[in-house]
């Protein structure tokens, strides 16, 4: 009688999973896309891939099929769309605010945050976390940004002036991890001077190993437990959550014990300014307190978020300012009459609204280098979109990297042209789905003027120090790598002399 039961839920489980996927083929053939092999798919092009091989391959897709092409990830069907039309549609239907698959593999790290958590709770925290990025509370940022920015500079100083190539990359993610830990915590990790300590090389861990699991076949699966790596994550994951909880449990109990004072006051006795870390400590989701654990995934969402972004965008501005040295100076210039020429003035939030037309290179750099490449969304339920069906449980890639290049949306799409983002006949204007370098819809980038004023802060400061150059053995462009985050595969190899100052 039980093997009979047993026979029968047996038989039934796999009526619906060959139903479901037989309904998954039904669908897949409204999309053209490469052929595929039984069980495998198109797995084997992606094969234990390196970064680097990655936007090749979706280019030689989308070159052959256009800009929506289905393939297979073994057994899984994905859709990748390039086409700003549908990618609105994609981005603003309820359905499709789950992030697919391939985020999961952060999951150790950074739990149920912004970033990765589903549907009702997303939208909970979403709309609690909020008013956390409102103007008037990012003003209090900006001297974070300038304080932080001058340290960079000073530890720029010793390459200053002697003729030979360095790599920017390490020195601005260790300014932006600085950054990013003293505004979501109101501490300082002192990465620039201190780059070996154990709280950067745990970071650098974690984003390692939790990355590479992206591109392995072996650590997509749960044999991934058995591997030295995961040693290696659980031991970095063991600093940075033991960090973080334990800033979380001292600044609740000062919050506490300072509730009748009317605040935290530093050694000084100013009154320190809030950190990320203590808005959340008061944030509440119907009527409950955040508990420890969910404002350690949040502000360990931020870090993650905040500072490998930042670090591309402004690596590759600067990388096009370089390489443009006519615009570098049209920059040099603004921020000359909006700052000032003295290279120690502060900036101020006022400074950093005036800086447009650095603004404008800064996007149109996002357009050729977008700091997130790709996004992805998991269809949950079935949906139609432009007449084709989209079965649930597909993975949708939205193509950002590959509009910003594309000539049926940018004249001279190769071309650096800061104008584009200019005034009333700004790209931005004219179907903003084909630019979203920060992402577009409910999920789009909690953070993104919090971003780009500290691009412009530290992009203004570097420049009223130092003119940046571009070696003679210098590439068209870098080789790149695609992450979760787009990097440079090599570095990006720049010089710096110092201005001169009339």
């Amino acid at each position: 009688m039980w093997i009979y039961l047993s026979l029968l839920t047996v038989g039934f489980v796999a009526v619906v999973i060959y139903r479901k996927f037989a309904r998954t083929l039904e669908v897949a053939q409204q999309y053209a896309g490469p052929p595929a092999l039984p069980i495998l798919g198109n797995g084997l092009w992606f094969l234990n891939k390196q970064p680097d091989e990655f936007l090749p391959i979706i280019h030689k897709l989308t070159s052959t099929y256009g800009d929506v092409v289905r393939f297979w990830q073994g057994p899984q069907f994905t859709l990748y769309v390039g086409n700003p039309s549908m990618i609105e549609t994609i981005l603003t239907n309820k359905h499709l605010t789950d992030k697919s698959g391939e985020y999961d593999y952060l999951s150790n790290w950074l739990g149920d945050g912004l970033l990765l958590s589903k549907r009702h709770k997303w939208h909970a925290r979403r709309k609690a976390i909020t008013p956390a990025f409102h103007f008037k509370i990012l003003e209090q940022f900006v001297d974070v940004f300038d304080r932080n920015a001058a340290e960079l500079v000073d530890v720029l100083e010793k390459h200053a002036d002697d003729g030979k190539t360095f790599d920017m990359f390490p020195y601005v993610l260790l300014y932006a991890l600085d950054v990013i830990c003293e505004s979501a915590m109101g501490t300082s990790v002192n990465a620039l001077r201190n780059a070996d300590s154990e709280y950067v090389r745990a970071v650098k861990e974690a984003a390692h190993v939790s990355i590479k699991r992206m591109f392995d076949i072996i650590r997509r699966t749960s044999l991934f437990y058995l591997t030295p790596s995961y040693q290696k994550l659980r031991k970095a994951l063991k600093v940075l959550h033991g960090y973080t909880d334990n800033v979380i449990v001292s600044r609740r109990n000062q919050l506490m014990s300072k509730t009748d004072s009317g605040g935290v006051s530093d050694e000084f006795g100013a009154k320190k300014k809030d950190a990320f870390l203590d808005m959340l400590l008061r944030t509440s989701i119907n009527g409950k307190p955040l508990t420890n654990l969910e404002i350690r995934e949040e502000v360990d969402t931020f870090m993650f978020e905040g500072h490998d972004t930042t670090t591309s965008a402004v690596v590759f501005t600067l990388f096009n300012l370089a390489k443009h040295p006519e615009i570098q100076q049209k920059v040099y210039d603004e921020i000359v009459s909006v700052i000032g020429k003295d290279p120690k003035e502060k900036i101020e939030l006022s400074h950093l609204h005036d800086l447009s037309y650095t603004e404008m290179a800064i996007k149109e750099t996002l357009r050729l280098f977008p700091s997130v490449p790709l996004i992805g969304r998991r269809c949950v339920e079935e949906i139609t979109i432009e007449g084709k069906t989209i079965p649930a449980g597909a993975n949708i890639i939205v193509g950002i990297y590959f509009m910003g290049r594309d000539t049926k949306y940018f004249e001279n799409p190769s071309q650096f042209i800061p104008e584009r983002f200019e005034g009333e006949f700004s790209v931005e204007k004219f179907n903003p789905y084909k630019y979203i370098p920060f992402s577009a819809g409910p999920r789009n980038c909690i953070g993104q003027k919090f971003a780009l004023n500290e691009m412009k802060s530290v992009i203004s400061k570097l420049l009223r120090h130092y003119e940046f150059i571009l070696p003679p053995d210098s590439v068209e462009e870098p080789p790149l790598a695609s992450e979760l985050i787009l990097k440079p595969h090599q570095g990006v190899p720049l010089q710096i002399r110092h201005r001169a100052l009339n």
